[in-house]
Parts: structure tokens; C-alpha cells; sequence
């Protein structure tokens, strides 16, 4: 098996995607007028799967950051996370179980985040690479907040991804040489990826 890790141009890629993305999320929030400022809910407990290796290794830069103890931790709610969704799951129920990195309403890998856990909120948009457009309404208090701002959902402003989806695929082919092809595919929740570690693939054949 072959660890991957990003290089630090890619990580500072990858930083830049982020920055970008936080950035476009601030300006629709403020135009929206969408705050999670008291909010009864977190967003933290949505269960999203999460499809590329560089946020995969991204990720476990900021874990190696943690002291031992602190890791421990989250490998173990990770660990507990695994079980309970996989309940729901065989029970036909979508989870909704606390993100491990999250301790006491907080992240806690707050710069590491993935893209996902950046854009949810926010009304956006992304066109597919087959020219499909897709529109995205955000929470539920940011759902109320256009219907009661705006005639028709369509008027809200909306962030489009389509760009930075774009950005981190090529991110994702650069690092593996433009052969990502060759490589199995990424599923995986954000507990699945620590509790994997850091990822890793096997090596292509004309490696072995």
C-alpha cells in the first residue's frame, strides 16, 4: 500500500480552495441575511459521505497536529460513530449522530474542515460535468429566512460551486499523476477517514 500525502504546493492549493470557498459562504450568508447565531440546531450532525484523497489527507495533516491524547479521543467517537450510523443505516433511517471532531458544539479541526462542512447552509448552485444544473436551498433556517425575504426561491442569491468543484478535481488528478482512473473510489464519512488513518491505496502494478 501507498500512503498518500499532499505535497506542499497542493496543500497550499487546497488551502486556497478553502479560503475561496469560505469567502463566497460569507458574502451569501451576509446578502441572505442567514446567522447561526442561536441557532437550536448544528449542522455538525448532518451525515455526509466525502470523495476525494487530498481532503482525505488534508484532513489527517490537522489530526497529526493533535497531541496523543486528544486523537485518542476522536479515534474512539469516530469509532462509536461507525457503529451508530451503520444502525440506522440497516434500519433505512439517515443518521444524525454528532461529528467526532466536534467537542462541546465546537470543531475541532476547525482549519481542516472539509469542503462540505464549509458550504452547508447557504443556498448554491453546481452545474454536473454533464451540463446538469442543480440548486441547493440551504438549512432549514436559512429555507425560511428566503421564503420570507424573496417571491420565489430562485431570487436568493446562491453560491455557485461548480468552480471550486472543478478546481479540487484537478487537485485530486494532480496527485496522483493524472491517473486517478487507476485508483479506487472514495466513500467514506469523515469517522470512516480517521479511523482508516491516513489514506492510502495500492500500488499500481508497474510499482509492485
Amino acid at each position: 500500500m501507498k500512503e498518500i500525502t499532499l505535497s506542499p504546493e497542493l496543500t497550499k492549493e487546497i488551502a486556497a480552495i478553502y479560503q475561496a470557498m469560505q469567502e463566497g459562504y460569507e458574502q451569501v450568508s451576509e446578502e441572505v441575511g442567514l446567522t447561526c447565531e442561536g441557532c437550536p440546531d448544528n449542522c455538525c450532525d448532518s451525515y455526509f459521505l466525502h470523495h476525494t484523497y487530498s481532503e482525505w489527507a488534508y484532513l489527517w495533516q490537522g489530526l497529526h497536529q493533535l497531541d496523543p491524547e486528544e486523537l485518542e479521543r476522536i479515534v474512539s467517537r469516530a469509532k462509536e460513530y461507525i457503529a451508530q450510523s451503520a444502525e440506522a443505516l440497516a434500519e433505512g433511517r439517515r443518521p444524525q449522530i454528532m461529528c467526532p471532531l466536534n467537542d462541546n458544539g465546537l470543531c475541532g479541526l476547525y482549519h481542516h474542515r472539509l469542503l462540505v462542512c464549509r458550504m452547508h447552509g447557504i443556498p448554491a448552485t453546481l452545474t454536473r460535468p454533464d451540463g446538469q444544473s442543480m440548486r441547493f436551498p440551504g438549512c432549514f433556517r436559512c429555507q425560511k429566512i428566503v421564503k420570507e425575504k424573496y417571491k420565489v426561491e430562485t431570487d436568493a442569491p446562491a453560491m455557485d460551486r461548480s468552480r471550486l468543484f472543478r478546481q479540487l478535481a484537478a487537485l485530486e488528478s494532480r496527485l496522483f499523476e493524472e491517473q486517478r482512473h487507476l485508483y479506487p473510489r472514495v466513500k467514506k464519512t469523515i469517522a470512516e477517514m480517521i479511523v482508516a488513518g491516513p489514506p492510502s491505496v495500492p500500488l499500481p502494478h508497474c510499482e509492485r
